[in-house]
């Protein structure tokens, strides 16, 4: 399904009218995940692009807007990890696909100098439709410093007829001369009826739908992945009485970083019930007994630590088993 085909969020669209409304050659979306930065980047692009646009964005009718759905445009480069373009359906360079394909490299997790390279190239060409061309990257924030300065000298004195859209979940990790280079726009968090209506436009249940969306902070779009995950709502309230059990199976499936995501989210919640303030994640009834606020500091900076690995872990099952360990000894811990 393409993203046309998919309702666009109200809050999506509200921020698309009000971007698209003022100039400017390079704009930063940034904010947590979850909030839609994609969503949004490719929106603008699609309407900078369209043959026919209004003020509410691209018209969805015309030659561009086809080729956009279809990933053929070409006036439009995406620049992502080679893990996301396959999973969104971008198409890779011929390079790199032959060398996936050829087993010679695994798909990158972060935006390859090579691709930027192709990229800065594809900005001082002619467009080929004539409405200009455009550069959305996400996530931003995958680029690496040698990526980052590849793009930096061309948002500096950029080609006259291209737009680049960056959006990012980390913002604060990009160089200082890309975010000054560009328009900010901190990205909308909507309010929790939106998102609900929004969540059971996509054919989540009401209940179902506000626990999801507990469980991701607020952010909806994170609520959708969890539910399209097959999670259920059922096994996420169970969750921290399990870990407090050191059930390791209730977290079996999980992929490192989305272990450490639950964790942490609990030892949140915890740190806040432990100074009075209600918890964001998981419902209070869910929650174990607070251990004592040291041990609670003691493990949130332990997961920090494991996060910043979680990509690749030793071994797996040994991390998995560490992680429960760990977590059942702090909601046990007496000091």
């Amino acid at each position: 399904m393409s993203e046309s085909a998919v309702p666009l969020a109200p809050w999506i669209a509200a921020q698309r009218t009000s971007l698209l409304a003022q100039r400017g050659h390079a704009w930063l979306l940034q904010g947590p995940s979850g909030l839609g930065q994609y969503a949004l980047g490719l929106e603008m692009v699609r309407a900078w692009l369209c043959d026919a646009p209004t003020e509410r964005g691209a018209c969805g009718q015309c030659g561009s807007c086809h080729a956009i759905d279809v990933r053929t445009h070409a006036d439009l480069c995406v620049l992502m990890p080679e893990v996301q373009m396959m999973a969104l359906g971008w198409p890779l360079s011929e390079k790199a696909q032959a060398d996936i394909d050829d087993k010679k490299r695994k798909p990158s997790r972060e935006i390859r100098v090579e691709a930027m390279r192709d990229a800065v190239e594809f900005s001082q060409r002619t467009s080929a439709r004539g409405k200009g061309k455009a550069v959305l990257v996400y996530p931003a924030e995958q680029m690496n410093h040698v990526t980052a300065n590849a793009l930096l000298k061309t948002l500096e004195e950029p080609p006259g007829d291209v737009r680049f859209v960056l959006a990012s979940e980390a913002a604060h990790q990009l160089l200082p001369t890309i975010r000054s280079r560009c328009l900010g726009h901190t990205m909308v968090w909507p309010v929790e009826a939106d998102s609900l209506a929004w969540l059971q436009a996509q054919g989540l249940a009401r209940d179902a739908a506000a626990s999801f969306l507990r469980a991701a902070g607020g952010r909806p779009e994170d609520a959708l992945a969890l539910a399209q995950s097959g999670r259920s709502p059922q096994a996420w309230s169970a969750l921290p009485q399990a870990v407090a059990r050191g059930d390791v199976t209730a977290l079996g499936d999980w992929a490192p970083a989305q272990v450490i995501d639950a964790l942490q989210k609990l030892c949140h919640d915890l740190l806040a019930a432990s100074v009075g303030a209600a918890p964001r994640y998981f419902a209070p009834a869910d929650l174990p007994k607070t251990p004592p606020l040291g041990a609670l500091t003691r493990w949130s900076r332990a997961l920090s630590k494991a996060a910043r690995t979680a990509d690749h872990p030793f071994n797996g099952g040994l991390m998995l088993e560490a992680l429960v360990a760990q977590a059942r000894n702090t909601l046990h811990s007496k000091h």
